[in-house]
């Protein structure tokens, strides 16, 4: 029996005739923590969006769980097992961090409004389970002192956390997380990068990462694939993708200038029309 969950096949995506991704193709395993690197624009979030259903390759297919979800909607793949953290924070401030992270319980609750209403049996039963879950995240995460305090007044560093949990709270098989710890300093990167691996290791969760820390994805990650002007360049494990040469000139020199005007044409294009 294999242990594949996800196999992305030669995808194509493209924007008024700037292509993004240009035939990309890897897989995931069950439980394994996989990091796509490279430069500004390379094409690492377009991956994202496409796995989670924002886009729509033109070409190529992504089976998840056994299932074809190339064309399908964002949240019948968030139904299958597929959570995602953003590069932005994308919390609900003015709410608590246990009311924040029980949203992401919302494909566990299937009560309708009238049970709800009255706040009793199976309405009740689900609300004692899901928030006995949310719970349990709080002290995985290490967040209790904060579960009654509001979002949007917490430190950056436990907004990130707050933000992991509401993913893990969808009990996911895959979770994409897109850039982790942009924006922190060394003590909190250390603290996600624990997490992250007692993810892993304790929960048993398969991830893909997407970050610009080298440091953390060569230390934490089983494979790495990279991206450059949004083709596929190097797959490997971190030891050997380090040591590639065409992965070394993507991140030298006068590259960066090519790179940033290439980030700059997908934005472009992206907001002129979406995929074509």
């Amino acid at each position: 029996m294999t242990d594949r969950l996800l196999t992305v096949t030669d995808i194509r995506l493209a924007f008024a005739g700037v292509v993004a991704l240009d035939d990309v193709g890897f897989e995931v395993n069950q439980g394994e923590l996989f990091a796509i690197i490279g430069p500004n624009g390379a094409g690492k979030t377009s991956i994202f969006n496409c796995l989670n259903g924002v886009y729509h390759p033109q070409q190529g297919s992504i089976t998840f769980a056994g299932h074809d979800i190339l064309g399908m909607r964002a949240h019948r793949i968030a139904e299958l097992g597929m959570a995602r953290t953003f590069q932005n924070i994308e919390l609900f401030e003015n709410l608590t961090v246990l009311d924040n992270i029980l949203l992401g319980r919302h494909l566990s609750f299937s009560y309708g409004p009238f049970s709800a209403a009255i706040y009793r049996g199976r309405a009740k039963r689900e609300e004692i389970e899901n928030r006995a879950r949310a719970e349990d995240i709080i002290d995985f995460l290490e967040i209790q002192a904060f579960r009654k305090s509001l979002v949007g007044m917490l430190p950056y560093g436990v907004q990130k956390r707050v933000e992991l949990g509401r993913a893990l709270a969808m009990d996911p098989k895959l979770l994409l997380l897109d850039e982790p710890v942009a924006g922190m300093n060394l003590e909190e990167t250390e603290d996600i990068a624990r997490f992250i691996l007692d993810i892993k290791e304790e929960l048993g969760i398969a991830m893909i990462l997407v970050e610009h820390d080298m440091g953390l994805v060569m230390d934490i990650a089983d494979r790495v694939m990279v991206l450059d002007f949004g083709r596929k360049i190097a797959e490997g494990v971190p030891s050997v993708v380090q040591q590639d040469p065409e992965v070394i000139r993507a991140y030298l020199g006068e590259e960066f200038k090519s790179e940033e005007l290439h980030s700059a044409e997908v934005e472009a294009a992206e907001a002129t029309g979406g995929a074509s």
